[in-house]
């Protein structure tokens, strides 16, 4: 895949997930049933959401990242050890920082 093909993929990935984002806060928005029991199903749903938004908010950063490393021609390349990224890693997970070694050792 080429460096431009893989801007537009990141590209797309981020609208997608500013979309979801959209949905989430509007859900996240929404007043509470008065219902007693109602309520504490909107507070679990809440909890999720809010889960979520922060899930998408981190993706958005690693994808903004991912694009800065293309601008500065160092997209491809593990951020920890300098080597090239699998590509069917990045294939899989485009906005990733680390080969597959070096994520292992994240954990």
């Amino acid at each position: 895949m080429t460096n431009e093909e893989m801007e537009n993929k990141l590209k797309v990935l981020k609208t997608d997930l500013q979309r979801r984002l959209s949905a989430i806060d509007a859900d996240l928005g929404a007043a509470l049933d008065p219902d007693s029991e109602d309520r504490i199903t909107q507070v679990e749903n809440d909890q999720v959401l809010t889960e979520m938004r922060r899930e998408a908010r981190e993706q958005i950063a690693s994808i903004d990242a991912a694009l800065e490393r293309l601008k500065r021609e160092t997209f491809g390349r593990c951020v920890r050890c300098l080597r090239p990224i699998e590509t069917k890693r990045l294939n899989a997970l485009p906005y990733t920082p680390l080969c597959v070694a070096c994520a292992h050792l994240a954990v």
